[in-house]
């Protein structure tokens, strides 16, 4: 990754994080309070960096699932969404909890494909949110479960952020995931897979090495990260994929480190 490549990522003033529910949750589907309270404390080291800082959240149909004592997701949209309903306040319980520590206030926002695809609605959300952080608070965002039906759905985290990155016009996405980024293989399956730093455009051969997930409370897997990044390099958004268990990973990206895997937009952002 060349220094220009590093400066790409260093001087964005606006970042969306999207964390998985893979990196906030045990693989007994119990919250991790502990990657609460670290990516907190990172996020909390950016605010005063004067970086702004978005959240879009996975977790809420792990939280949910885990406090009715569920092992499989349910297939019925109902059932989906009432686990979706009740873990949405664990989920925030805790970020509020965390955040609190260092003086910080969430805000909560909820969002359809609707949301984001509708001209009013959509600059509604842009001047919410931006008025939210204007306010020194941290959007949370994550899609409306509860209510949204397939018709309605963007249908996974993983696109909702890019398509907030749009919304926000922010300058960086960053997904957090359990991978270190993208690799030339499955490094879960083949152990001469190596990863990739710099993707500097997004085609098929990259496409096909998204892997889908294999964890019951996830969704979509590589492949979604892949999808989320193509659209957010359309919008002029660089994004880096890192592994969320990595202790500082949020201070390394910040400081242009080599880490993870950086795609960059179709434009350099001024």
């Amino acid at each position: 990754m060349s220094s220009t490549h590093r400066q790409l990522v260093k001087k964005a003033k606006i970042w969306v994080i999207k964390i998985g529910s893979s990196i906030l949750t045990q693989k007994n589907g119990a919250p991790d309070f502990k990657v609460f309270v670290r990516l907190a404390k990172e996020v909390a080291e950016l605010r005063k960096s004067g970086k702004k800082i978005i959240l879009v959240s996975s977790g809420a149909i792990a939280c949910g699932m885990y406090k009715m004592g569920l092992k499989k997701k349910p297939t019925q949209i109902a059932k989906k969404q009432a686990i979706a309903a009740a873990g949405q306040i664990t989920l925030m319980d805790i970020y509020e909890g965390v955040f609190s520590k260092h003086r910080l206030n969430i805000a909560q926002i909820l969002l359809t494909r609707e949301d984001l695809e509708n001209k009013t609605r959509s600059l509604n959300a842009r001047h919410a949110i931006h008025e939210l952080l204007r306010l020194g608070l941290i959007p949370i965002i994550n899609e409306n479960d509860s209510v949204a039906v397939e018709e309605i759905r963007v249908g996974d985290n993983d696109n909702l952020s890019a398509l907030v990155t749009d919304i926000v016009k922010a300058k960086l996405l960053v997904i957090l995931t359990d991978q270190e980024g993208v690799f030339t293989a499955d490094p879960r399956r083949d152990k001469k897979a190596q990863k990739i730093s710099l993707i500097e455009s997004m085609n098929k051969k990259v496409h096909a090495l998204g892997q889908d997930t294999h964890r019951e409370q996830s969704t979509g897997g590589m492949v979604t990260k892949l999808q989320a990044a193509e659209k957010a390099a359309h919008f002029g958004v660089a994004t880096v994929i890192a592994h969320g268990h990595a202790s500082g990973v949020l201070s390394a990206i910040a400081k242009g480190q080599e880490i993870g895997t950086l795609i960059l937009p179709k434009k350099v952002f001024p």
